[in-house]
């Protein structure tokens, strides 16, 4: 068991972790809340305007401040952005504050689900098989050196399905009080 006080999804774009961070928080009880869209909120901005206005650098340091804040509540599910773990800071509030769950998934999965999104700056490139699996090489190592539980992406079966099987696999790996808090 991992005492920690929230759960947080990490992982690639496309992999999921909006979907199923909100199914499980629902299934837990525990209010659900997605990075990216908190830090739109709060700019009043999307993302990709965002990026073009403050540039990468620029939309970093905001999902860093973010993270801060909703890392030091107690007893939330949190979906981060997928560039979230770059920051070692960043790493360290994940790892200290939650119980880290990463959704892993392949380059080909990511090509199949993101097929139409046209609206994230990173995927804006000529080759887009070419820009997720340089990504994927970044930035692998980091979601796994900080992962409590890795979750292949790729599930078979509904989103509720394998918020259900996912439900079951914390039950035995994460420690949490009734109040979400850690025990």
């Amino acid at each position: 068991m991992n005492p920690a006080p929230n759960l947080f999804f990490i992982g690639p774009m496309g992999a999921g972790k909006s979907t199923l961070g909100k199914r499980v928080a629902e299934t837990l009880g525990l209010p659900f809340f997605d990075l990216d869209h908190e830090i739109q909120e709060q700019c009043g901005a999307d993302i990709p305007l965002i990026f073009d206005v403050e540039g990468e650098a620029g939309f970093r340091r905001r999902e860093s401040a973010m993270l801060a804040e909703f890392a030091g509540r107690d007893g939330i599910v949190l979906a981060t952005g997928g560039g979230a773990i770059l920051a070692d800071e960043n790493r360290g509030l994940l790892r200290g504050r939650g119980f880290v769950v990463f959704l892993e998934t392949t380059v080909d999965e990511q090509l199949q689900r993101l097929a139409r999104d046209r609206k994230r700056p990173l995927l804006a490139a000529p080759n887009r098989r070419e820009r997720l699996q340089h990504l994927a090489t970044q930035r692998d190592p980091l979601y796994r050196e900080i992962a409590d539980l890795t979750v292949p992406a790729g599930h078979r079966g509904s989103v509720a399905q394998v918020a259900q099987q996912l439900t079951a696999q914390l039950a035995q790996a994460w420690q949490r009080d009734a109040t979400g808090c850690a025990a």
